[in-house]
Formats: C-alpha cells, sequence, structure tokens
C-alpha cells in the first residue's frame, strides 16, 4: 500500500509502470537503455478514491488524463529507472494530496461604508483633477 493522506492509500496493483527510452541527452545510454517512467493510474476505476477527490484529481490532471479516465504520469528527469520510478511516484502522490484538500467555499461580502466613501472620494478627486486639464473658457 501507498499511504497518500491520512485517509488515501493506493494498492500498488492500480499503479501500472512501463518503462520507455528517455529523449534528451545521455551520451550512449539514451539509445541503449529504457530509464524513463511511464505510471498510469486508472483514476475513474480507482476503489481508493472517494468521488469528491477523484473529480478534483480529474481537473487537476488536465492534459495527463485519458478519455478512458487513466492518469499518464511520465519522468525522465534522472539517469536511472530508480529515480525516475521514485520521481513519478512521489508527483502522483502530491496531484492526489492536492486533489485531497477540499476548496474553502466563498462567502459574498459586502464593502464597508468607508470603503464606498473612500471609493467616492477617489473618483471624485480623480475628476477634479481630469477638469483641470480641459481648456474651458475659449470662444473664437
Amino acid at each position: 500500500m501507498i499511504r497518500i493522506t491520512d485517509q488515501i492509500a493506493l494498492d500498488e496493483s492500480e499503479i501500472v509502470e512501463s518503462f520507455i527510452r528517455a529523449s534528451g541527452p545521455g551520451g550512449q545510454n539514451v539509445n541503449k537503455l529504457s530509464t524513463a517512467v511511464q505510471l498510469r493510474f486508472d483514476v475513474r476505476g480507482s476503489p481508493s478514491l472517494p468521488d469528491d477527490v477523484r473529480a478534483r484529481l480529474e481537473r487537476l490532471a488536465g492534459r495527463r488524463l485519458t478519455r478512458d479516465g487513466v492518469l499518464v504520469i511520465t519522468a525522465q528527469n534522472y539517469r536511472t529507472q530508480e529515480r525516475n520510478r521514485a520521481d513519478a511516484l512521489d508527483r502522483l502522490a502530491e496531484l492526489i494530496r492536492q486533489a485531497a484538500v477540499r476548496p474553502v467555499p466563498r462567502r459574498a461580502t459586502k464593502p464597508t461604508k468607508a470603503s464606498r466613501r473612500r471609493r467616492v472620494d477617489e473618483k471624485k478627486r480623480r475628476g477634479s483633477i481630469k477638469e483641470l486639464r480641459g481648456s474651458k473658457g475659449y470662444t473664437d
């Protein structure tokens, strides 16, 4: 089990890892070794995620989510499979942790009387400054 939060833990069987060749620099190894990790996690089919977390995770995943609801994370920052694998798992865990945080609902508020008065005073002051710019009293 991979512990994400106190309430959420993922079973390792829910995560599918495949190793692919990494792009970019790496010398001779880049053409011979498959060091990059492609991690797949079925968001919609996971029994470990509550419904509200699942919905927020789908929104957070963005382009990394396939049409079938599978989250794909590719890690190729490091030169070894182990470090890329750990990086991909950390990124998945962090994404789920972000989705687990409930957004604070917005409470509608009214502006105070003093702030309304300050706003009107500022508008009057700006208007009087602009009024001085104009050319008044010219008659041809």
